[in-house]
């Protein structure tokens, strides 16, 4: 390997097996990554580079001898310390914007211009505002826009869906979630700051929770009422977050959610009149699940079944299916509509 700087703000490294267009990776979509942190770091780049038709070619951190130092980690041909100059760059065809929610909005115009397709990590933007605009902005430049809510696309959350959708626990009465880990232990200390993440838990897991329960119900919200402490100040997040929604068809659900936990613990159950759905660690990836499915009968459960459902790596599946939908010209799974309707509610639910 060797590496040539081709100006102050970038430095390429030519790897011997670098293919371009036209030869093997033609059926692959060429990803740079913004913002490449810890997150993304143990996260994205591996997804990406486990994506059958997915190639990791470039990424961008504030320090070039820093975005070196991990293009040679990773064995990434191209490394930038500008969001602009790696989506200019012509190998690059898709961008997975990881970068501090207040860039965002900013990396995705930057982007959008460049005329590169953009995946980006939830929560999808600072405020509801800035969302309409990052869509509005992709939709002028004819690029696809999706929203990192790779929840959704859990076998899990797929099969509670199924099983709601064919009446088997009968209508859905109410739906809770928890959500909690101990973020002493986050090196993403900018959590707390309000003006760097937007917001604290509920912008960080409890969107992930808001997500999953709007795509089970298929049904939106329609009024927010939180509880948030510490109130979340202009400089400081909340860090616990209990939101009570209510939905279009009438449907109650809840949210908790902290940062204040000695261990990390995540719940879903979904109560229908005739019988209810529940599991832990619904927004894992790489385990397999216990769905519990009980079944009820003259007041009484009934039947009780276990359902072990094998979750994959949702990393890699968002950016599969990311990638399937450019090289096929196929709808998105999660797109900047569904991130905007999400910031919409956490926009309400900051108001305390």
């Amino acid at each position: 390997m060797f590496f040539k700087i081709v100006s102050r703000e970038i430095v390429e490294y030519f790897l011997p097996t670098y293919t371009t267009v036209g030869e093997k990776m033609a059926r692959k979509i060429r990803y740079g990554i913004i913002g490449f942190g810890g997150f993304a770091e143990r996260s994205i780049a591996p997804a990406i580079q486990a994506s059958p038709n997915s190639e990791f070619v470039a990424l961008q951190k504030r320090s070039l001898a820093a975005a070196g130092e991990k293009a040679r980690l990773f064995h990434v041909p191209l490394a930038f310390d500008s969001a602009e100059k790696l989506a200019n760059h012509p190998e690059v065809e898709a961008v997975f914007i990881t970068s501090a929610v207040v860039r965002h909005a900013q990396d995705t115009f930057t982007a959008a211009m460049a005329g590169k397709h953009i995946l980006v990590e939830k929560p999808m933007a600072m405020n509801a505002a800035e969302a309409g605009e990052m869509i509005e902005a992709c939709r002028s430049r004819n690029v696809k826009l999706m929203i990192g809510q790779m929840v959704r696309l859990s076998p899990l959350i797929v099969r509670m869906r199924e099983l709601i959708r064919s009446g088997e626990i009968g209508t859905p009465t109410f739906v809770k979630t928890e959500y909690v880990y101990d973020a002493r232990l986050s090196k993403r200390q900018w959590l707390k700051n309000r003006k760097i993440a937007g917001g604290g838990v509920a912008f960080d897991i409890g969107v992930h929770c808001l997500d999953t329960i709007r795509y089970l119900l298929d049904d939106e919200v329609v009024s927010v009422k939180s509880q948030l402490a510490p109130p979340p100040t202009e400089t400081e997040t909340e860090q616990t977050c209990l939101l009570s929604l209510k939905f279009a068809q009438g449907i109650p659900a809840s949210i908790f959610c902290s940062f204040i936990s000695s261990y990390r613990r995540a719940l879903i159950e979904v109560i229908g009149q005739e019988g209810t759905l529940s599991a832990e660690n619904f927004p894992f990836s790489d385990v397999t699940i216990p769905l519990k499915v009980v079944l009820g009968k003259n007041g009484a459960p009934a039947e009780t079944r276990v359902e072990d459902i094998v979750v994959p790596n949702l990393y890699e599946s968002e950016v599969s299916l990311f990638s399937e939908s450019i090289l096929n010209n196929t709808p998105l799974p999660v797109p900047g509509e569904e991130g905007l309707k999400n910031q919409l509610v956490l926009d309400e639910a900051m108001k305390g």
